[in-house]
């Protein structure tokens, strides 16, 4: 039987994490944040004080970790039966999983566990590289960004709300780095599907940003 998949791609900031989970929520489809697996191994390999250089312990550690996703109204992530979630939207780990996602070693070992998340009634799947790589016969795919202003207010927020210490212009900064990595990497860099919806979310809201993926999949 034929499982619909939705591709939610784009750079960091761009509110792909908040769409794609209420879309999954309101089609009933499963919900797979692929920047969550990345960032849980960036977490996994700090816990056991792995060199990011060490290719061959990368891949041993990633292979045993398992990940279990809770979608609630907020998304919980858990890494061998530990809640990681507060620790996943630090710059620390994001700038560590924008650099092992470069390996393509790396990215061959989660390639199955993210293709495993494909079941009925259907996935909703966001990430940088779902509709190019990972799921490229997807029927429905976007490709969700925004200015890097944006993004980096975005991420202050949140990480303030949280009380987390935070410097907008380090942030910024950061993002831009992470961007010219993700795009210039030899394996799976981030670029949008021929066959995708284009989405810049610079001045729309979240609502009206999931009307218009709705609409693509109606």
């Amino acid at each position: 039987m034929r499982i619909p998949v939705l591709t939610i791609d784009g750079p960091s900031g761009a509110g792909k994490g908040t769409v794609s989970r209420l879309v999954a929520k309101k089609l009933g489809w499963h919900y797979l944040d692929s920047g969550s697996l990345y960032r849980s191994l960036a977490i996994a390999l700090q816990k056991k004080s792995v060199d990011i250089e060490n290719v061959t312990e990368i891949v041993k550690v990633a292979q045993a970790m398992v990940l279990e996703f809770e979608c609630g109204d907020e998304l919980t992530v858990k890494l061998n039966g530990e809640n990681i979630t507060n620790k996943l939207g630090l710059e620390s780990t994001g700038s560590i999983a924008s650099q092992i996602a470069a390996l393509p070693e790396i990215r061959q070992v989660l390639l199955q566990k993210q293709q495993d998340f494909k079941q009925l009634p259907g996935l909703v799947a966001d990430g940088r590289d779902m509709g190019t790589v990972v799921f490229p016969d997807a029927e429905n795919k976007v490709f969700l960004t925004a200015s890097a202003e944006k993004r980096a207010e975005r991420r202050y927020k949140q990480l303030k709300e949280k009380e987390i210490d935070a410097n907008l212009a380090k942030i910024k900064n950061e993002i831009e780095v992470r961007d010219r990595r993700d795009m210039d990497r030899e394996a799976a860099p981030l670029a949008m599907a021929n066959d995708a919806l284009y989405i810049d979310s610079s001045d729309m809201s979240i609502n009206a940003v999931i009307e218009e993926v709705l609409n693509l999949i109606r």
